[in-house]
């Protein structure tokens, strides 16, 4: 009996034993199946992500393409306008996946983007920027007047007539005033006569004369010409700092300004910082993009809330409706210099 318990016991033993391999392999086989739907369900999803993510960089795309007028960004010291409008049109660019694939089979079309008005490397703060038809805005938006807050050296002047130049001349300021200061500002103001600076994007034969003074080529000084200062006053003096606020028309430069002060003083003097805080309508504080938000929402947004900055009749011409083609784009920057009547044109692809 012991014995035949034995064997049912063995038999059952061997009978488990046996069906543990069997289920082993089934939970296997589930496994894998379950691994190969999930791999399948991945690659679905991730084609899914794929297509709605292509959506919504040609949304993106069109949306770009469809933005016109005039908004204003912040720029830092450091870069020139020219490279501060590239950085806008790189960041605008790759927020939009343009240009890809599917679109170079498309026709070709141009964004226009440009900046009017051009502000120093040295110098920050509202640069104006046009895009779409709003490049075709700038001339008569920036017609005008710009506001700047300038901090002047005494006592040191230099080629440049900013502080990044060589100093060329050292003169004594120690009994100049404020009242002294005070006293020849209205010399300055009103309609006036100003010599442009050597180094600056006015043009000799189509070169800048900035450009021909770093290659050490002489050039001569543009003659003086008529521009026009709203208001000039100071605002703090701390020899040999002073510090300005001056509202003026187009084609005046703050550097000629603090040069001829420090002149008119029986001294010399550069320009330490500069400040754009005003271009026609737009402001530093109220309207100038930080590059933060150099978005192509935020830049639609900013185009709709400064359409109601803009003269009545160009308001009409930013309605009309856009060519509803989506094609490729290339880019063309139109920047407007200082110069009344001067225009460069710098096509990019």
């Amino acid at each position: 009996m012991a014995a035949a318990e034995a064997a049912v016991v063995s038999s059952s033993l061997e009978t488990d034993t046996a069906r543990v391999p069997g289920t082993a392999g089934t939970a296997a086989a589930t496994a894998a199946t379950s691994s190969a739907t999930a791999a399948a369900a991945a690659v679905a999803a991730a084609a899914r992500t794929g297509s709605e993510a292509t959506a919504s960089k040609a949304a993106l795309a069109t949306k770009l393409l469809s933005l016109s007028g005039v908004f204003a960004v912040h720029k830092p010291k450091g870069p020139t306008s020219a490279e501060l409008l590239n950085r806008l049109k790189e960041k605008l660019l790759a927020e939009a996946g343009m240009p890809s694939p599917e679109w170079a089979k498309r026709k070709k079309q141009t964004l226009k983007i440009g900046h009017g008005g051009t502000l120093d490397s040295a110098a920050r703060g509202v640069l104006v920027v046009g895009i779409g038809r709003g490049t075709k805005m700038l001339t008569s938006m920036l017609s005008g007047s710009k506001r700047y807050t300038a901090i002047g050296e005494l006592g040191k002047a230099t080629d440049t007539l900013d502080s990044t130049g060589k100093v060329t001349e050292e003169k004594p300021y120690d009994k100049i005033t404020q009242e002294d200061i005070e006293g020849i500002l209205q010399k300055f103001t009103g309609n006036i006569m100003q010599v442009p600076p050597l180094y600056s994007a006015l043009k000799k034969d189509g070169q800048r004369l900035s450009t021909l003074m770093k290659r050490g080529e002489i050039v001569e000084a543009k003659p003086a010409r008529p521009v026009t200062v709203y208001s000039l006053s100071l605002q703090k003096f701390q020899p040999p700092f002073f510090t300005l606020d001056v509202e003026c028309g187009g084609g005046f430069y703050i550097r000629s300004l603090v040069s001829d002060i420090g002149k008119e003083l029986s001294s010399c003097a550069n320009v330490l910082e500069l400040t754009r805080t005003k271009q026609g309508p737009f402001t530093l504080e109220e309207h100038a993009l930080p590059e933060d938000k150099w978005t192509i929402d935020d830049i639609a947004q900013s185009l709709e809330h400064c359409s109601s900055l803009l003269p009545a009749e160009l308001a009409l011409k930013k309605s009309k409706p856009e060519e509803s083609n989506e094609q490729v784009l290339s880019c063309e920057y139109i920047t407007l210099n200082e110069t009344k009547g001067e225009e460069d044109i710098i096509k990019a692809s």
